[in-house]
Order: structure tokens, then sequence, then C-alpha cells
């Protein structure tokens, strides 16, 4: 098998999943309860959460944990506007987010908020002098994915802060730093709130997190008692979170390494496709090695998706959430309708191997050939 869908998701890492079963084997208290069992689960859901502060350099009580980055986003947006709508109704999206900020975006329309899309450029940036016009006096929340996930473009999040801060200092900054996790330096301090999700950095699924700064108040989504975690009810899954404080500390270990490896596969995949007249290269100077985006121009993108996995090679057409549609990324970026309605991502990790890679465009060049013989 030759997994090359990383951005989807992630197989578990074997030592994460070992601390999994045996959080979940050995401490069977409940987090919230006074006996000792609930002490001892308590005292390492502590411990946790500080190894994740400590890694993302934030404080304890800036970590929400949530089910993943869906979660997370909702949690962020939704609960910003519901807090501040006394301050203003207006928040502002780039074109290149994950397709669970378009839905809540359309929810938040309905109940009387004002959803702006700032454009971008070429290359996939923001439109800096656009997001300057947009900022209002009543702007409460701008939301910038931080690594797309389709075509992998990497904002400059400083800068896009230090905009929004001198348009309007009460404005808050979200970015869905999913993607970036694990694959390039994050700095939280250029962002309010963030989101990350468990299962694309080798952890189990169902867990996430949301960090918001202390300085920042939200509406839960979830309602109940919950003394340590208020933005979030309930009793905390425990294996999960530490499960997902492992697979943090192991993703975030030797960065510049890994990156440097997955970007010579990159280059040797772009390299070996690139000269076929019929395949466009979707990825900018700015987009991460890990995500490569191309365009069959003259193939049903699910087709060839198919005929790969039949030599057991996954790749995919664009986010999995939006499998099967038109990549709205490509589209933003490009603007050709055709382009974007024939997408296919191949996404890498520092786990990927050459040989993997060398057999992948093997049958790559065989597949595409066929497809081409019959459309003569």
């Amino acid at each position: 098998m030759i997994y090359l869908d990383y951005s989807a998701t992630t197989p578990v890492n074997l030592d994460v999943l070992d601390s999994l079963v045996k959080v979940t084997n050995t401490y069977i208290g409940n987090p919230n309860s006074m006996h000792s069992l609930g002490v001892k689960s308590r005292a390492l859901l502590r411990s946790a959460t500080r190894q994740i502060a400590e890694v993302l350099n934030i404080k304890e009580q800036e970590i929400i944990y949530t089910s993943g980055a869906t979660e997370s986003n909702n949690t962020a947006i939704l609960g910003v506007a519901l807090r501040y709508k006394r301050l203003g109704n207006h928040i502002i999206l780039s074109k290149l987010e994950h397709p669970s900020e378009y839905v809540l975006a359309d929810y938040l329309e309905s109940l009387g908020f004002r959803i702006s899309y700032v454009n971008n450029d070429t290359d996939g940036l923001v439109d800096l002098e656009d997001l300057k016009e947009l900022i209002t006096k009543d702007t409460i929340l701008v939301s910038i994915v931080g690594v797309n996930s389709e075509v992998g473009v990497r904002q400059p999040l400083k800068t896009i802060r230090q905009i929004i801060k001198k348009e309007n200092p009460n404005t808050l900054f979200h970015s869905d730093l999913t993607q970036a996790l694990g694959k390039v330096s994050i700095n939280l301090n250029d962002v309010d709130l963030a989101s990350f999700s468990g299962h694309k950095i080798f952890g189990p699924k169902g867990i996430g997190l949301l960090y918001k700064n202390e300085k920042v108040d939200i509406v839960p989504l979830i309602h109940g008692s919950s003394k340590d975690f208020p933005y979030r009810a309930g009793t905390p899954p425990l294996p999960l979170i530490v499960a997902l404080s492992k697979a943090i500390r192991l993703c975030t270990m030797d960065l510049d390494k890994k990156e440097i490896y997955v970007k010579k596969l990159q280059e040797k995949i772009i390299s070996d496709i690139s000269h076929y007249p019929e395949i466009m290269i979707n990825n900018t100077k700015y987009s991460i090695p890990h995500i490569i985006n191309i365009s069959l121009m003259n193939i049903k993108p699910e087709s060839f998706v198919h005929a790969m996995e039949d030599h057991e090679v996954y790749i995919s057409t664009n986010t999995a959430c939006s499998s099967g549609e038109l990549s709205t990324s490509v589209m933003a970026i490009y603007g050709n309708k055709r382009r974007a309605m024939t997408t296919i991502r191949i996404s890498l990790a520092s786990t990927t191997t050459l040989d993997e890679v060398n057999k992948f465009l093997t049958f790559f060049h065989g597949e595409y050939q066929r497809f081409i013989r019959l459309k003569k």
C-alpha cells in the first residue's frame, strides 16, 4: 500500500496508540471525581495539558479540547460572534478556508451577521490592501487559514495580524492551523485563536483543540458543568487528550529536518509529472512541500483516483470534506473552472519513503497514459 493522502488523515503513530491504550486500561477514574482514581486521572490530565502548553508556548488555561478542527473552527468563530455581537456584526474570511467555515458563515448570515470574503493574489496569499479596505469599526473577527489544505499555501499570519490590529485593535484574529502543525513552525502570538486536529498529526480521531488567548472570551457551543474546562462542558476524554499530547510532542520534533526531506520528495514528483502538457501544477511558491495539487485537464479526477486505488495507491481529489466537488481554492487562485474541476491532491509526510514515491510515479505514468489513449 502507498498512502499519499496525509492531508485528509494520518495513521496513528504506534507510540501514540500505545499511550491511548494504556491510559484507557489504567486510568478508569473520571478526572472530575473526588476519590483517588479521579485524583489520579486529574493529575494525568493536567500533566498532558501542561506538556501541550509547553510545546505550543502558550498557557494551560488557553487550551480548549474539542473533537477536532471542525468543532474548533465553530467554537472560535461562532463563540466570538455571539460574545462580541454588541461591538459589531461583521466577520471576514478568506476564499481558501476549510469547508466548515463556509457552512458556518451561511448560518451566521441567517443570524444577521455580515460576512465578507477577502481576495487573494495569484500566489494564493491574502490581498493585504483588500483586507485593509474590508475592516471596519464593526469587524469583530477575521479568520484566515494558516496553511490551505488543498494547495498548501502558507499565509503570512504575523503581517496579517499587524494589519488587523492597526485597522481595528478590537478585531480578533482566528486561524485554522490544522495543516500547519507538525509541518512548519507556528507562533501562536500571531493569532488570538487557532484550531488544531489530532488525526492530522498521527494522533487519534475524535480529539483536537482550540487555542484561545486568555484575554479573549467566547460563548461556548456546549453548555454544562465543567469547572476546569468552562468552554467545553463534559467529562474530559483523558485517553484521547494524552494521545494528543504525545502526538503534538512527536510531530513537532526535528521540524526543519523533516521539511527539507519532504521538499525533496515534492520536487521529484513535480519534476516527473510536470512535463505532461495537459497537467497543470496548482502549487504556488508559497505552498508547503507536503501538499501537491495538480489538474488533469482532460481526465475525470474521481476516475483517476479509483484507477490508482487499483494499484493500492491512495490519493484524493481535493479535501476529504468536499471530495468530488469543485476545488474552491484552485478556483480562488486561478479563476479557471475547468482547472478547479479536475484537481488531484497528493499529500506527503516525513514518513513517506523515496521507494513509495518511485512506485507512485510508475503507476501514475502508466494510468495517465492509459487515460490519454482512451480519450483518443
